[in-house]
């Protein structure tokens, strides 16, 4: 089936500020309020008018975690590389959004390279613009994101991206199907209160949602989690035997869990001796047969140089390890896995081409060497409705990711932050993915640690309406709080 010609007419950004409902502390940071930003992407696709919205949240200290750099610093730099690559598309046509985005995503690398901007910064912009383009283009055929992968309505060229799949189309290493059902993987956040009696009575919140980790488990029936450690020994095997004590005892006995490194280890020497000091505590001996995997131990700086290849060699019994803030070029992946990572994570913010190239390239690998588990995991930029998460899940869906990191519905009062307006539209678009909370406002619907995701894999990219997003503020307006 031939792609659909793009010709890209305008790009707007809007923001609004939003407010957490409990502190999320992941590696140097602890958001307590954050931008969100939506683009809205105006393209002739085909000869049709077709309106494609995108959304994320301006996380500080995830893109570039530079200690030294204050936030507001680095939230007006987000936005100045969104800004950068909404005006740069404006005029980008091609013969497919994969040519459009190609595109794209050269001018913007050049520019970011310019800037002295890290790629994984700079192409923030470029996922957003994508984003927005890929529901256009699915609102203008009619059609769903996982049947425009399949058939290739989107013109991807896998092999422009790694060239080992150069012979190779999605369809051929893709799921014939996406999931109905994904399984969430929970965050537990360095600072998540663990039971109830660990919540003093002023920190306590009263809007209808569990708070410690024990309460997420009995009302979610939480089964996959995703631990966060600080990379100091003696505190995180401190925490590490209070959640595994929680788990054993609360928990589904087949429970499964990842550790998140956030780039907390200098080498991999420092990683290797704190996995081996977990090892031998007896307490966390059970514990540990539920781990699926290690995702960035190391910071980016050292995490793909040379030499970690070699002292991977020397660690035959080590952890399945991925790579995360690390995978911030197209290369990234295969540069990884030579050095002997086991393989990636998946968040649309660091694109969604590129994240299906990468778990085809990793579904080749598997088919030619049977023996090695290779891992595409799913992961989260504190991903939230009405657009985000919805996104999120449908590439989800459309990969095969079965355990998806999910920490939205914990960190914020559902969408109790948007109008009045849009809480309806999802309520009455998305009733097996959310349900009113006793408060009214919308919230995930997890049930035995799943979502249903069946109802998404029928919309244009998951989404089915169009939001509204002038009633948030224009970029140029929109000062951060």
């Amino acid at each position: 089936m031939p792609g659909q010609s793009i010709n890209i007419q305008s790009c707007e950004i809007y923001l609004t500020n939003l407010q957490t409902r409990m502190p999320f502390k992941y590696g140097i940071a602890t958001m307590t309020k954050v931008p969100h930003a939506f683009v809205r992407v105006r393209a002739d696709v085909d000869g049709k008018m077709s309106l494609g919205i995108s959304g994320d949240l301006l996380p500080p200290k995830w893109f570039t975690k530079d200690p030294d750099k204050p936030v507001i610093d680095e939230i007006f730099e987000m936005m100045r590389v969104i800004r950068h690559a909404a005006t740069t598309s404006v005029g980008l046509r091609g013969e497919s959004v994969f040519d459009a985005w190609r595109q794209l995503y050269r001018l913007q690398e050049e520019w970011g390279r310019g800037e002295r901007l890290p790629p994984l910064l700079a192409h923030f912009g470029t996922s957003l613009v994508e984003r927005a383009l890929i529901e256009a283009a699915c609102r203008a055929a009619g059609r769903p994101f996982a049947e425009m992968v399949r058939t290739n309505r989107l013109g991807i060229r896998l092999g422009e991206i790694h060239a080992a799949l150069r012979a190779k189309a999605p369809a051929d290493l893709l799921p014939d199907r996406p999931l109905e059902r994904i399984t969430i993987r929970h965050t537990v956040g360095l600072v998540d209160p663990l039971l109830d009696d660990h919540i003093q009575a002023a920190d306590r919140l009263h809007d209808g949602l569990p708070q410690s980790l024990a309460a997420s488990i009995r009302l979610y029936g939480l089964r996959h989690f995703k631990i966060k450690v600080t990379g100091h020994l003696d505190h995180d095997l401190d925490r590490l035997e209070q959640i595994a004590r929680l788990l054993e005892q609360g928990a589904k006995p087949d429970y499964r869990f990842s550790l998140d490194g956030n780039e907390q280890f200098k080498t991999l020497a420092d990683f290797r001796t704190f996995w081996e000091a977990v090892q031998t505590r007896a307490s966390l001996r059970d514990f540990l047969k539920h781990l699926l995997f290690v995702e960035q131990p190391l910071h980016r700086d050292v995490a793909l140089q040379p030499a970690v290849g070699a002292l991977f060699s020397q660690w035959p019994l080590r952890p399945p390890v991925i790579i995360d803030e690390s995978d911030g070029s197209l290369d990234s992946l295969p540069a990884a896995m030579s050095l002997g990572y086991a393989g990636t994570s998946h968040k649309n913010c660091k694109g969604v081409f590129k994240g299906i190239a990468n778990r085809c390239l990793l579904r080749l690998r598997e088919q030619e060497d049977p023996r090695n588990r290779w891992i595409m995991s799913g992961e989260d930029l504190g991903s939230i409705g009405p657009v985000a998460v919805i996104q999120d899940l449908t590439a989800m869906a459309a990969l095969g990711i079965e355990s998806v990191e999910r920490n939205g519905h914990h960190y914020f009062s559902g969408l109790s932050m948007f109008s009045a307006e849009i809480q309806r539209q999802v309520l009455e678009a998305h009733q097996g993915l959310y349900l009113a909370s006793e408060s009214g406002w919308p919230r995930l619907k997890i049930e035995d640690g799943w979502i249903d995701v069946a109802g998404l894999n029928q919309s244009p990219f998951g989404v089915r309406f169009v939001v509204d997003v002038e009633q948030f503020t224009p970029i140029d307006k929109f000062q951060p709080a």
